[in-house]
């Protein structure tokens, strides 16, 4: 028998005994205190993720609302890639040896007749759609409708009019004093018709997106916007072709 079996402390002293003892023991402040702190801070965390997770506009939205964003998705996805399609056809055209000069006639008319409807000097005509606001308490702000143009830009608008201003890259829409809005100094008032060309149904589909155009102009004071498709519009309004005062054409260089 070892010295330590024979002294009746080292005997009572076991593990299970000391276990016991700790349990037993009265805890100490700092020991109360670092087990509010723990649970605060457990708490907290909780908190924060319930939030984080409540709080994202997906995790919320319906079904219907996930495919319509889906279905936007993916339609700017295939116009990328249809782009991307046709330039690869006319790059083989352009170096297709004798037949490249007049490939290259041909498309320089297309480019010329492209930059005449994206700088506004021609009119355009094709499928789109018409969104009309209405606003008899003037409380649709200038920001809205340059919302409203920037989706339709997303969504591959080829021209665009409104309320009779065709609007191009550098079109400035802001609020003007005495109601109404202007549009590059045209002072234009409700309600307000904007005319797009381009794929109905995508348009249609970015304008009403939950929290989107629509639905932020519904939730004004007596305004309200309506979309409407149609395999068929114009775009009328012309442009003066401005002459750039700084710009000029950069050297080539040849490969």
């Amino acid at each position: 028998m070892t010295p330590e079996s024979d002294d009746p402390a080292s005997v009572d002293d076991t593990p299970w005994r000391r276990v016991l003892r700790a349990l037993r023991a009265r805890p100490g402040r700092s020991q109360v205190a670092a087990a509010v702190l723990c649970g605060l801070l457990a708490f907290a965390l909780v908190t924060q993720a319930h939030s984080n997770a409540s709080g994202s506009g997906l995790s919320t939205a319906r079904t219907q609302d996930l495919l319509a964003i889906l279905a936007d998705l993916q339609g700017r996805a295939d116009r990328l890639r249809s782009q991307v399609s046709t330039l690869q056809t006319t790059e083989g055209k352009l170096q297709g040896g004798s037949a490249g000069t007049a490939a290259a006639l041909a498309e320089a008319r297309a480019r010329a007749q492209t930059l005449a409807i994206l700088t506004g000097t021609a009119p355009a005509r094709g499928p789109g759609i018409v969104l009309t606001v209405t606003d008899p308490r003037g409380s649709v702000p200038a920001d809205e409708l340059v919302d409203a143009l920037e989706e339709l830009r997303d969504a591959g608008a080829e021209a665009l009019q409104l309320s009779g201003v065709r609007v191009v890259a550098s079109t400035a829409v802001v609020g003007s004093a005495g109601g109404g809005i202007r549009v590059d100094g045209t002072p234009v008032r409700p309600p307000y018709r904007l005319v797009a060309i381009g794929d109905p149904k995508t348009m249609a589909s970015a304008l009403a997106i939950p929290g989107g155009v629509v639905d932020t102009i519904a939730g004004m004071r007596g305004a309200q916007a309506i979309v409407t498709t149609s395999p068929s519009v114009t775009v009328s309004a012309l442009r003066p072709l401005a002459t750039p005062r700084y710009a000029r054409p950069a050297p080539t260089r040849s490969p």
